[in-house]
């Protein structure tokens, strides 16, 4: 059977994808009139929407056990504090924790919920593996598109109107970076500026190098990661281009010049995903919104 999606509640209420995103998120500032959240929220019941990536649980198993699914995911920063932010949740609610990571192969998930039998399930990995994904992780309220708005109006506040944006070039992130670059398409839009230039970047920094070169009118990259913007510094020769990256990790403040970057409050979505696992509300489990932590390279 199919997974009911935001486009299938969005059709049986007669409103947007956004407005249903909303709804169901409890966005604040929104002024949408009581009549259509509660047609909203009947059919999101009636067809038996649950959010992708924040699932109560594949199955309702008997251990007082949650299973964390992040194969696919970078293990960056932002994972580190989502993973801390949850732990520490659950615990006080008296539940324990199971992370998984792997290869996301066919199968191997359904055989580690049958083995441990788990009181919910958080399929991350799921979360950005299908369509829809820019509004079931919060969207443009505070998930991925809001994330990268904060890194592109950065830039943008500075006065770069041509940017380029540099995306690993690991066919595991293909998925994500081709939601990044969709955003980022959209955002630059919005403010004004210039068709952004995708740029790939893996080991070799010439090739990279070359790629930035070949567009001089580039004043500002916007990286997929830390990582990714670290690679960039370090195949360049330009001194006045500016270079932000994303998902903030400890060895950016110790590059030179020091990594401009975007902290996200991972832990918060870690606290306000445990409470919906467990089936509490999590209206009471604030979650800041991204920012921009300022250094000397953009």
């Amino acid at each position: 059977m199919a997974r009911v999606t935001l486009k299938d509640v969005a059709t049986a209420s007669g409103v947007s994808i956004a407005t249903v995103s909303f709804v169901l998120n409890d966005a604040a500032g929104q002024t949408i009139p009581a009549a259509t959240r509660d047609r909203v929220r009947r059919a999101a019941a009636e067809l038996g929407y649950v959010p992708h990536g924040m699932a109560r649980a594949l199955r309702e198993g008997t251990s007082r056990l949650v299973l964390l699914n992040t194969a696919g995911l970078p293990p960056g920063g932002s994972l580190r504090s989502f993973i801390e932010g949850l732990e520490d949740e659950l615990d006080q609610h008296g539940h324990a924790l199971l992370v998984r990571h792997g290869t996301g192969r066919s199968g191997s998930l359904r055989r580690v919920v049958e083995a441990a039998a788990p009181r919910a399930v958080i399929d991350l990995a799921g979360l950005y593996a299908g369509t829809g994904t820019d509004v079931d992780d919060g969207g443009w309220i505070d998930g991925l598109a809001a994330h990268t708005a904060t890194q592109i109006g950065h830039l943008a506040s500075r006065g770069h109107h041509r940017l380029a944006l540099a995306l690993p070039d690991d066919p595991r992130l293909a998925r994500l970076a081709s939601l990044r670059e969709a955003h980022t398409r959209q955002i630059a839009e919005a403010l004004g500026l210039a068709e952004s230039v995708v740029i790939r970047v893996g080991d070799d920094r010439a090739a990279h190098r070359d790629a930035l070169d070949s567009h001089p009118g580039v004043t500002a990259v916007a990286a997929f990661d830390d990582d990714t913007a670290l690679r960039v510094l370090s195949g360049t020769n330009r001194t006045d281009l500016a270079v932000i990256g994303f998902d903030e990790t400890p060895h950016g403040a110790l590059w030179k010049p020091s990594l401009t970057t975007v902290r996200i409050d991972a832990a918060g979505y870690g606290r306000r995903a445990a409470r919906r696992a467990l089936g509490h509300d999590a209206g009471d489990a604030p979650v800041q919104a991204s920012r921009v932590i300022v250094r000397e390279s953009a």
